[in-house]
């Protein structure tokens, strides 16, 4: 390791754009009067807030044309990412289709082959959309009979898409156009005819090119017959007195029924409607006629928000379920529509909670008939079995390695089955499983191979460290065999903490490049909040418990450091969206703990989160301005509002033990580096726009009588979006950018 000097050439000095403050913007919140003098950075396609963009990327560029390991990342990075990467086959009537990129192609292509000796055939190549790769390939539905593939592009990463339909046998596109999808699945009904999917009335400024920031509200569910104009589609489902639900439509195996799942937050809880197909008397073509409003008779099954429940299954009337209902670690339980009973229908277990209070059931895939492929998160590590649809009896313990399941492809007519498999340090197993034969076994189909990765230069362990209230949090550790715990080391750690999201080990080639030729240990912590150990340990870090996860993560940092791992000079922190915000608010609260900050697309605005695009979900999480409680709640810990100058408060302590110095890590901000994009229409870059404005302005880097030497600046991405659909390239410029700052500002040296 080597000094700041030693390491890289001097930081060359940096004038920061004055960003212009409107101080007559002040919100009355409750009786509390907050200023919001960047405003108008929300109107993110203004002339204003473009130049405030042009000129922060000037500011970014000229750090980032001083970090000498700039070039040197790009090149380990594009050498690591050349490699064949595939993801597990679905089947469809014999032909199989999956994505492959066999290497530094923007987009991985879909590929199909009839039958498994088949020779693949690349049926859709995202590579081709656009010139520059910024038109991706969104969601995909192939119809049952293998003849159809219906397919959504998005560009620039927004969350809008275009459907599109080709014949997969002579790859011929229908002149099918669908607009305004968002948030949808394609659900083929059994015959082939078409699909059911959700879309968004037409904002009123459909014409402007610029983004769409507006609140997202009227999702409607449409069925699409195959060659007609979308203006022709049925109109299955819209509810206008409630105009903030999602709805997402899935068709059951046997073609019968169409189940439409109802959500209005990000909250794992939703309704749950169904409508027998077979009993249309006239089809779908028909809805209109027979029920004059256009929509399907959908019976609503679950009619509260009270629990999360998903499709596994059905036989005949007799629907399964994976539910939280009275199982905060999930179960499977069954239902039967036509249950004659009086009142609501009779629910009953078919695999219970797990009784050992640790295991989340994660998933489950209904296969061969009447069996079921299960996994389960235990101690953040995945668990496979198989059981039995019917009783839900144990069948068979299936061994895998420590890691993740991230994938389980099979269907109820084939006993075969696609499981993906990766870990810290395996890029990715795709096993094939004979579900039919008396002991299922896991043959390897396919296994990533990544030139110049040896496995056996690095290790993988997990730890559990105290928080500050005492509980336990679990936490990865990666880095080269045998490191020294001298403190020496650099360190990055990840967290998230939200939305009942999992984080489970999995391969990535920027942390073997940032450990191989950095020296760095690579951590991941799995903060309350998340999903690892089921909805206690979500709603543990979450709306009025919401610091929870920032104690976690700052707790983690504190373990590194006394643990040996690392020291605060040399510790950098990084999270993406709630992982953003979370890095973000850690900073604001122990700058004195971090080195580098890293901080993709996060909400930083906790006051208005809830104006844009599909924000008002997230208050499931986080809470609202609007309720005084919950206002109370974000306004401790929102970025934008808790920026503070903490050689102001280290002053104040020197002076009353008689020492006038503020020297020292702990007197300013770490480095810090957010990073957003252009096209971000799910946490709009307003967020961070607002966020790096306010921390110039406070902070004043580089300003006389500031000691604040550490650069605060903002990496955006043009034509790109909320980390959605990028391409290889970008993927590989942004993280050599990122840890190459990284690596500068925390004195790093290139190890050969």
């Amino acid at each position: 390791m080597g000094s700041l000097a030693t390491a890289d050439g001097p930081l060359p000095p940096l004038k920061y754009p004055q960003a212009r403050r409107d101080e007559d913007i002040v919100d009355d919140y409750h009786g509390v009067l907050v200023p919001d003098p960047y405003r108008w950075m929300e109107q993110v396609d203004s002339k204003e807030v473009k130049e405030f963009v042009d000129a922060q990327a000037a500011v970014t560029s000229a750090v980032l044309s001083s970090c000498d390991h700039r070039g040197r990342l790009r090149g380990q990075l594009t050498a690591l990412f050349d490699h064949p990467r595939f993801r597990a086959p679905f089947k469809r009537r014999g032909s199989y289709f999956y994505f492959h990129n066999p290497g530094l192609r923007p987009h991985s292509a879909l590929y199909v082959q009839h039958g498994l000796g088949g020779e693949p055939d690349v049926l859709l190549d995202p590579s081709t959309f656009s010139e520059d790769g910024t038109v991706s390939l969104g969601v995909v539905g192939v119809s049952d009979d293998g003849e159809h593939l219906a397919y959504g592009t998005s560009g620039s990463g927004s969350d809008w898409v275009t459907i599109r339909v080709m014949r997969v046998r002579d790859k011929e596109h229908l002149p099918d156009t669908l607009s305004w999808v968002k948030f949808s699945r394609i659900a083929w009904t059994r015959d082939g005819q078409g699909f059911f999917y959700s879309r968004f009335p037409a904002p009123r400024d459909a014409l402007d090119s610029g983004m769409k920031t507006g609140v997202n509200l009227n999702h409607e569910v449409y069925y699409h017959f195959l060659g007609t104009e979308q203006s022709q589609d049925v109109l299955c489902w819209r509810d206008p007195d409630h105009p903030k639900y999602i709805y997402i439509p899935q068709v059951t195996e046997d073609g019968k029924y169409v189940i439409l799942s109802v959500s209005e937050t990000s909250e794992p809880v939703n309704k749950l409607y169904y409508c027998d197909l077979s009993a249309l008397a006239h089809g779908l073509g028909g809805v209109k006629s027979a029920h004059g409003n256009g929509m399907l008779p959908f019976v609503k099954l679950v009619d509260r928000f009270e629990a999360y429940y998903g499709l596994i299954a059905n036989d005949g009337t007799q629907f399964t379920f994976l539910t939280n209902k009275d199982a905060p670690r999930y179960k499977l339980a069954r239902v039967d529509v036509d249950d004659d009973e009086p009142g609501s229908p009779w629910w009953t277990d078919v695999v219970p909670e797990d009784e050992d209070g640790k295991a989340v059931l994660e998933s489950a895939c209904a296969v061969h008939g009447h069996k079921l492929l299960v996994s389960y998160l235990s101690d953040v590590r995945c668990v496979l079995q198989m059981r039995s649809l019917v009783t839900g009896e144990l069948l068979h313990d299936i061994p895998v390695d420590i890691g993740t399941v991230s994938g389980i492809s099979g269907r109820r007519c084939d006993a075969e089955v696609f499981v993906e498999f990766a870990s810290f340090l395996t890029p990715g197993i795709i096993y094939r499983c004979d579900v039919g034969s008396a002991v299922p076994e896991m043959d390897v189909y396919r296994e990533i191979s990544v030139p110049g990765f040896d496995r056996n230069e690095f290790e993988a362990k997990q730890v559990f460290y105290p928080s500050k209230d005492g509980t336990k949090i679990p936490m990865f550790i990666v880095s080269k065999k045998e490191i020294s715990l001298d403190g020496s080391h650099p360190a990055l750690l990840f967290g998230y903490g939200g939305f009942g999201v999992s984080v489970t080990p999995q391969f990535s080639v920027a942390r073997v490049v940032l450990m191989r030729n950095l020296g760095f240990v690579a951590c991941v912590a799995n903060l309350r909040g998340g999903g690892e150990y089921g909805e206690g340990w979500h709603r543990a870090g979450s709306l009025a418990n919401k610091q929870n996860c920032f104690d976690d993560f700052v707790a983690a940092g504190e373990f590194l450091v006394s643990a040996g791992y690392t020291s605060p000079a040399r510790l950098c922190v990084e999270g993406g969206s709630n992982g953003g915000l979370l890095v973000a608010a850690c900073v604001n609260q122990r700058p004195d703990l971090f080195g580098c900050a890293l901080a993709h697309v996060g909400v930083m605005d906790m006051l208005r989160f809830h104006k844009f695009t599909i924000g008002r979900a997230w208050t499931c999480d986080f809470g609202c301005s609007e309720n005084e409680e919950e206002f109370q709640w974000l306004i401790k810990y929102s970025p934008l509002h808790n920026v503070r100058r903490p050689w102001e408060n280290k002053r104040a302590a020197a002076a009353a033990n008689g020492d006038a110095s503020c020297r020292g890590l702990g007197g300013q901000y770490p480095a810090t580096m957010l990073l957003t994009a252009d096209h971000d229409d799910r946490v709009v870059p307003s967020h961070t726009l607002k966020f790096l404005a306010t921390m110039q302005h406070v902070l004043r880097p580089g300003a006389d009588g500031s000691p604040q030497t550490n650069p605060v600046v903002a990496r955006i991405e043009r034509k790109s979006g909320h980390c959605c659909g990028r391409s290889t390239q970008k993927i590989i410029d942004e993280a050599a950018d990122r840890y190459a700052f990284a690596a500068k500002m925390m004195g790093v040296s290139w190890m050969d």
